[in-house]
């Protein structure tokens, strides 16, 4: 996901209790990034629940022999080596490549 923030309309609340010493800390986490505490835990938070979502991964497979690969890939041992190909087609294809 982009750094790019979306301004939405914001019509839920969340109250939470803080220590001082907390409060302390989130004031000085915040401040250096030019941004509000509730901005900064907002950001924080969103992007630790982003991070905490299972990531879907799609594979088109046009042949049989496709599948076939895609299934010995995933069917590995500790002893297996992984195709070459297929670590560097993963690398190529996982988000930010490309």
């Amino acid at each position: 996901m982009p750094d790019v923030q979306v301004r939405r309309t914001r019509s839920e609340r969340l109250e939470i209790r803080l220590s001082p010493e907390t409060r302390s800390l989130l004031n000085q986490a915040a401040r250096p990034r030019h941004t509000t505490v509730t901005e900064f835990l907002v950001s924080s938070a969103v992007k630790a629940a982003e991070d905490a979502m299972p990531q879907p991964r799609l594979f088109e497979i046009e042949t049989g022999n496709g599948w076939d690969a895609v299934m010995r890939a995933v069917d590995w041992t500790r002893d297996d080596v992984p195709d070459p190909a297929l670590v560097a087609l993963s690398r190529d294809s996982a988000p930010g490549h490309g």
